[in-house]
């Protein structure tokens, strides 16, 4: 039997809300990049296993017992054990999880609100796991196709390095030695080799300086503000970056469309979830469009941050009450589509760093074998005299 079509809708209900789990949660530390990405694996495990746990029966709180004794991070046994607690005391999973808001985000707690308001908490776990799972594959599919060129390109650098401040000042002394003429490129190989010998801390100084000033302006609203905005517009990289936002954005809006949360509250969630204040600023239009009860759809016709296509698909799922299932597909079309796009450029900038390294060998070697040759040449014209 054909399950019934998913509509959105914008009137208020005649019921009471349930509680915002938001409203009592504690600001928790921010996180580092690589630790939110363990948070995020610690997360699926997290909700795989209760989902497992769950689905076969198991209480609740037995159900905790058992992944706090099978948890292996102290930072999440600490997590889980209270989250436990909380719950044998009353209290719901969601509203103890409101209590540690640097492992559980507002989507997930939102989820889990949702499930155990409706009775369908395995149902919600189940999308928690997708949602996080394709999230993960993203990441991991992105740092592993260019892992490579990035290992290959610091090898560059590095044996560059080692020939400037090793290799080439022998060769100096030998031509200093042997007062052979030296032409205009070997002069400035033996240059660059003499000021990174003798002025390497300044370099490694003001690359550090320079890290730790961007991270400072990156820091605030206007330095945010640029990056986001150089993100979408950097040639190849800002389409890519439009793609992986778009399809989580859409995915976000998808899950919990379909999960039957206020579409107000959608949008409030997905709009801190999104990471760029360009489309934070495309779903504040939406909320806004909501409010004034336009379609949600309206505020999405923006061609230079969401594809044509994603529109009408966007548009056709809620013309047709159909949103949730169409937003689904759309997402997973365009996570095919940015996989291929990631792999095709690895193979582009492969090549193309091999490349760059064959010349920098090749102009090195010249530079540095042309008095060489000219000195075979002065030989060879004094032995004919």
């Amino acid at each position: 039997m054909a399950s019934a079509p998913t509509r959105i809708s914008t009137a208020r209900p005649t019921a009471a809300p349930a509680k915002r789990v938001t409203t009592k949660a504690k600001r928790g530390p921010s996180l580092p990049i690589t630790q939110r990405w363990h948070r995020k694996k610690n997360l699926l495990l997290f909700t795989r296993q209760l989902h497992v746990l769950l689905g076969s029966g198991t209480p609740v709180v037995a159900a905790l017992e058992s992944l706090e004794r099978q948890t292996a991070d102290k930072t999440w046994q600490a997590a889980i054990t209270d989250v436990r607690r909380q719950v044998e005391q009353g209290s719901g999973l969601a509203e103890s999880m409101a209590e540690h808001p640097h492992l559980f985000d507002r989507v997930t707690r939102s989820l889990f609100e949702a499930g155990e308001t409706a009775g369908k908490l395995p149902e919600m776990l189940d999308r928690i796991v997708t949602l996080t799972q394709r999230d993960l594959q993203m990441r991991n599919g992105v740092v592993g196709a260019l892992l490579y060129p990035a290992i290959l390109l610091s090898v560059v650098l590095i044996v560059l390095c080692l020939t400037l401040t090793v290799v080439v000042p022998r060769f100096g002394d030998l031509f200093v030695s042997l007062s052979v003429p030296i032409p205009p490129t070997t002069q400035a190989t033996l240059a660059a080799s003499a000021f990174l010998k003798s002025y390497w801390w300044v370099i490694l100084f003001l690359l550090a300086a320079g890290g730790v000033g961007t991270w400072l302006w990156v820091s605030t609203p206007n330095g945010q503000r640029a990056m986001h905005t150089l993100a979408l517009r950097m040639p190849v990289i800002g389409n890519l970056t439009r793609a992986f936002i778009t399809a989580r954005v859409v995915r976000l809006i998808g899950t919990l469309v379909q999960s039957h949360l206020p579409l107000l509250s959608v949008l409030e969630l997905v709009r801190g979830s999104c990471g760029n204040v360009h489309y934070a600023t495309l779903i504040t239009n939406a909320e806004s469009a909501v409010g004034r009860g336009e379609p949600v759809s309206n505020a999405f016709n923006d061609p230079d941050l969401i594809a044509p296509s994603v529109y009408e698909a966007f548009r056709s799922g809620e013309n047709s009450g159909r949103i949730a299932a169409s937003l689904t597909t759309v997402a997973d079309f365009l996570d095919e589509e940015n996989d291929v796009i990631v792999r095709s450029l690895t193979k582009i900038l492969e090549p193309l760093i091999l490349i760059v390294l064959g010349a920098l060998v090749g102009l090195l070697a010249v530079s540095l074998f042309l008095p060489l040759f000219d000195l075979t040449a002065m030989a060879g014209e004094g032995a004919g005299g």
